[in-house]
């Protein structure tokens, strides 16, 4: 029996949350990210995306469907790197982290948003960065500053590249987890929803023993979700069972509802050759390799 992951959602996340998400890889974070900041946007909340990852994104989330020009013009959006923000000549602070946290907050007060949504790679710690020890510290006081204000904070972190022992020391500060709904995850294959834009993303090797959990993402896909967007682009390999599995839900698609999927152009032309072309509902966009 597959089961997917009872830990709340990106999408579940609320004022004063202060929220740890673990994440397995680039293109999740990127996705989990996304959804982050597109409902932060569409509630009128400013939006900051502070990170390694983050600096020069824009154009990544747009290619999500993000209103990224529009927000970054107005003010509503901005992506940073860490250092002027939570570094300073790479030496970390707890105190001055916060202090700019906390200008953050009366910034967004005086600019007239709704309130504040702030997502902090928190990649920079993995470097040998001066103060890193004082990263519990931060996270215990970021807690207080979000619980008092109309924030919401969500601190990313590499669940492959931080040790258990520093997971373990910084989860309790915050006041809920977060991480992608997953179907299936090993070290050949992961399934897992993905948010924006919504469906199903698959990593790895996949044939017909993952028939379950695939059956289970599509299907939650199918109920819930009006286009789906099948990202396959970090897929390198399918068999025939699994990839008419994925064009058998496309052709179940009612009305107007599509079914995007992103491939590289060793998987797409896998699906040509399995006639996606007389699909009406299915559209193979090639993608670039990372």
């Amino acid at each position: 029996m597959v089961e997917v992951g009872a830990d709340p959602q990106i999408t579940d996340l609320a004022v004063n949350d202060h929220a740890c998400l673990t994440f397995g890889d680039a293109e999740e974070l990127i996705d989990l990210t996304a959804a982050f900041i597109s409902d932060g946007l569409e509630s009128g909340f400013k939006v900051l995306w502070v990170g390694e990852s983050a600096a020069g994104a824009e154009s990544v989330l747009a290619d999500r469907g993000l209103p990224v020009i529009s927000a970054v013009a107005s003010g509503q959006m901005r992506t940073l790197g860490t250092e002027g923000q939570v570094l300073a000549h790479q030496e970390f602070r707890s105190d001055r982290a916060i202090e700019w946290l906390t200008s953050q907050v009366a910034v967004c007060e005086a600019e007239g948003f709704t309130g504040l949504r702030v997502a902090l790679d928190m990649g920079w710690a993995l470097r040998p960065v001066n103060g890193v020890a004082q990263l519990t510290d931060f996270e215990e006081k970021a807690a207080g500053v979000v619980a008092d204000n109309k924030v919401i904070m969500l601190c990313q972190y590499d669940r492959a590249r931080f040790d258990p022992v520093t997971l373990a020391s910084v989860v309790p500060a915050h006041t809920r987890p977060v991480a992608a709904a997953t179907y299936h995850a090993d070290a050949v294959l992961r399934i897992c929803r993905q948010y924006a834009p919504p469906g199903v993303r698959l990593a790895g090797e996949i044939d017909y023993r993952a028939a379950e959990p695939l059956a289970l993402a599509l299907a939650e896909a199918l109920r819930i979700d009006t286009d789906i967007t099948m990202n396959l682009r970090d897929l390198s390999f399918i068999d025939a069972s699994c990839a008419r599995m994925i064009l058998d839900a496309a052709r179940s698609l009612g009305g107007e509802r599509r079914m995007i999927l992103w491939c590289t152009p060793v998987i797409a032309d896998l699906f040509l050759r399995f006639d996606a072309l007389s699909v009406p509902s299915a559209s193979v966009v090639t993608v670039r390799d990372h």
